[in-house]
């Protein structure tokens, strides 16, 4: 048990400053655009939002394939891991042309309906940024099938360190560029972080060993049924975090009803909850890379795993929930807060509570599910979450309860989340034996011909600090 827990906080520590980054430099970007006014903020905060979204499309293909490399690498066969990689690989390439293109050609009209028409004062900066950040999203959806290779392969530090060198370069060219060139400023020097990190993460994947080993040998499956492979694997996963986005999104018309300072308050403390939520998020990755990789193994150990998962998500959830408590008041006036706001925001932050414990054990333990292939249902129930929670804030709201009720709503969904996921793990954990390896060969795993054997890597990155 100790052993997983171990090998959960290794894997997720680097994960989770690795998401930590990326949003302080959302931050500092934000700041600095609003020196060119409410219209340039508007229009950031917009395409931002489109990002997201987008970024539950590759996570079909980011996460497919961190399963299914982690798989590979626990049954130590290189055939299937090159199979992975690629089928990674391709459904990126096929998911680019439509997101990056389209998106280029459409990016008016996208703005206009984002903001209620093309009169809107920020339509004009939204559709100038849009013009080159959805193009870069071909940066960033390589960058995903990237991380989901080397994370797969046990290596959650290098993904890491990527993020620091993209984040770090997106701080220095901000100002230089959104001087220069206004709001596609701040979308150009967000490209051109992410290109320098993804050239310098491809130069890395070449020289990693269980990669290297992989292109020794035939892969397992041909492209395209690695491909098919890795959106079935991916799509669970994708669907999940593409509705949880859209049921933030949804909340903020119910907050919206409020009044402006409740919004104001909810946007400002919404970024504050997302450092803690983004350390559910690292330990749902820890706990899908170690559980595929010991399955992959012909270790079927989900239920130690769950357990570990859970009481690391609880943890988090916990302290989470304690820091905000004493704290409320001085992380909203750090945020530049004015009074009333940062009041609203501080009973916000005050109240979630019962809310973080609930979806830190949530988002933990369905990370086993990720890593096991057992996670299709894990979309459904997160959907019927925000199907609760919609309707509950709104007749909170209705009935006067203000910000408390948001976060009573946002409590009682996770609930339901928690509840029909404990019968799901049970049986899900009560089943013998793990699910067949994805590319395996019929006659066993293949082996590189020269190098050391894939299984000692594993058992050499696994000691290491």
């Amino acid at each position: 048990m100790a052993s997983h827990r171990r090998a959960l906080v290794r894997l997720a520590r680097p994960v989770y400053l690795e998401l930590l980054s990326g949003v302080a430099a959302g931050i500092i970007n934000t700041v600095w655009v609003a020196r060119l006014g409410g219209a340039a903020v508007a229009a950031v905060a917009v395409a931002t939002n489109v990002e997201n979204l987008l970024l539950g499309v590759v996570l079909m293909a980011g996460s497919g394939t961190t399963v299914l490399v982690a798989r590979a690498r626990g049954a130590d066969d290189p055939a299937a891991v090159r199979s992975a990689a690629r089928g990674g690989a391709a459904l990126c390439a096929l998911l680019v042309p439509p997101v990056a293109l389209g998106g280029h050609l459409l990016r008016e009209p996208l703005a206009a309906l984002l903001l209620g028409g093309p009169g809107h004062p920020a339509h004009a900066p939204a559709a100038a940024y849009l013009a080159i950040s959805l193009p870069g999203t071909a940066v960033l959806f390589a960058t995903n099938v990237l991380d989901g290779i080397l994370k797969g392969a046990g290596d959650t530090r290098t993904p890491m360190r990527l993020a620091f060198l993209a984040n770090g370069l997106i701080l220095v060219l901000d100002p230089l560029l959104i001087h220069a060139y206004g709001v596609p400023g701040a979308a150009l020097a967000t490209v051109t972080g992410r290109s320098v990190a993804l050239a310098a993460g491809l130069a890395v994947l070449r020289r990693e060993p269980l990669l290297r080993a992989a292109r020794a040998v035939r892969p397992a499956l041909p492209v395209l049924a690695a491909l098919r492979r890795t959106a079935a694997t991916g799509l669970p996963m994708s669907a999940d975090f593409t509705v949880r986005m859209a049921g933030a999104l949804a909340l903020v018309s119910v907050v919206a009803r409020l009044g402006v300072t409740e919004t104001a308050a909810y946007g400002i403390a919404t970024k504050a909850m997302y450092v803690a939520t983004m350390a559910f998020y690292a330990v749902r990755q820890a706990a899908a890379i170690h559980g595929a990789r010991l399955l992959g193994a012909g270790r079927d150990e989900r239920r130690a795993v769950g357990r570990q998962a859970l009481l690391l998500g609880g943890i988090l959830g916990a302290a989470a929930a304690g820091a905000f408590l004493l704290t409320a008041g001085p992380v909203m006036l750090l945020f530049g807060a004015g009074p009333e706001v940062a009041e609203a925001g501080a009973l916000f932050l005050r109240c979630l509570g019962p809310h973080l414990v609930l979806t830190g054990g949530y988002i933990a333990l369905a990370g086993v599910f990720e890593g096991t292939g057992a996670s299709p249902r894990l979309a459904r129930i997160t959907l019927a979450g925000v199907l609760v929670q919609l309707p509950l804030a709104y007749a909170f709201s209705v009935a006067g309860l203000g910000m408390p009720g948001i976060c009573l709503a946002m409590a009682l969904a996770a609930g339901a989340q928690c509840a029909a996921l404990g019968p799901l793990y049970r049986r899900a954990t009560a089943s013998a034996g793990p699910p067949p390896l994805s590319g395996t060969s019929p006659t066993g795993p293949s082996r590189a011909p020269a190098g050391p054997p894939a299984r000692a890597r594993s058992r050499r990155r696994d000691a290491a600090p």
